[in-house]
């Protein structure tokens, strides 16, 4: 198995892109609040498809956390028991974290299947951090941070809960994002230390500078841009699907997320020339161009053409795609290697 183990971490990775990818069309559709409980939906493993699933049944079977709405209100199951012609309200008991009340069949389904997507990463997770106490004596970072993947998934997963019982509160949100981030930092770090072939790769203290420095911006963009995504809810919450007025009334991150992106966009370009110029041999600065392409056309996009379709997860994502290519050849860069002292 051990000979599997990049193989199973890079899995892993794809996978945690993808629950990434999946939490941005929740929040692009709307569906954050799909399923108004965790980790169960409306109390089901598998949840309702129509709206008359909610409604209150006589003479029906309930099992104990099963939801139904009644009166705009949630209730929850107290214990298992079977139903009379009249609800009996000692049966129930009202569902008190929050007061949202919806059935919106899209929403929920949108939502449970990024809750399935992160339980399937999971599992290549738990198997690659099994593994990898086969490291131990190698690379003991190997080791603690596979398990430190594991105890971060595991809180991402109740970071997500959280989500839920606050009705998405934004800072909250913004907290999952990040944590989402640090598991990629982790997966990416236990790839690269377990790698047995380098491509002969020079560093230069400036261009590792300027590299942290970059990673830096990005991650703070990120927050930003969650920050801006924010209003932009808050405005379809008030306004509705009127695209053209989302961003009238721009806030303060808006102004401070579009300023930084100038600066990403110039350090990455410095990085890139300075890596073909001095042939130091970090191909992925490719990828990370090909990224910030796609940020800047996505960016513009949704401030001038009002939100084409897709724009806004895709934007996200590929923030979060390019945090990560950078972590790595920052990794790359740390490796001991040969050290060039040029002016750059």
């Amino acid at each position: 198995m051990k000979k599997h183990f990049r193989t199973i971490a890079k899995t892993a990775l794809v996978l945690v892109y993808l629950v990434i990818i999946a939490g941005a069309v929740v929040r692009m559709t709307g569906s954050g609040m799909g399923c108004p409980d965790w980790p169960k939906c409306f109390g089901y493993y598998i949840p309702p498809t129509q709206a008359t699933d909610l409604d209150f049944k006589p003479n029906h079977d309930y099992k104990k956390g099963i939801v139904i709405i009644k009166n705009e209100s949630l209730l929850v199951a107290e214990n298992d028991f079977k139903s009379s012609q009249k609800i009996d309200i000692n049966n129930w008991k009202p569902y008190t974290k929050h007061d949202y009340a919806t059935f919106n069949v899209t929403h929920t389904w949108v939502e449970y299947i990024n809750r399935l997507f992160g339980a399937l990463s999971g599992i290549p997770i738990l198997i690659f951090t099994i593994i990898s106490f086969w490291f131990w004596r190698k690379n003991k970072w190997i080791t603690i941070l596979s398990i430190l993947t594991v105890f971060g998934m595991a809180f991402q997963a109740w970071l997500g809960k959280t989500v839920v019982d606050s009705n998405l509160a934004p800072h909250k949100i913004t907290i999952h994002m990040v944590m989402a981030l640090i598991i990629v930092a982790f997966i990416s770090y236990i790839i690269f230390a377990s790698k047995t072939r380098f491509k002969k790769q020079i560093k230069n203290p400036k261009f590792k500078n300027v590299l942290l420095f970059t990673l830096v911006l990005t991650l703070i963009q990120i927050i930003l841009g969650t920050q801006v995504r924010h209003h932009v809810d808050e405005q379809v919450k008030s306004i509705g699907y009127v695209k053209e007025l989302w961003m009238q009334n721009p806030t303060l991150q808006f102004y401070v997320h579009r300023s930084f992106s100038f600066l990403v966009f110039f350090t990455n370009a410095w990085l890139y020339v300075k890596n073909r110029g001095l042939s130091l041999g970090y191909n992925k600065m490719n990828l990370v161009v090909i990224c910030i392409v796609f940020e800047v056309v996505s960016g513009i996009a949704m401030y001038y053409f009002d939100f084409p379709f897709l724009s806004q997860p895709l934007h996200l994502v590929i923030a979060t795609i390019l945090f990560g290519i950078q972590f790595y050849v920052y990794l790359e860069n740390r490796r001991k290697s040969i050290f060039i002292s040029e002016k750059i």
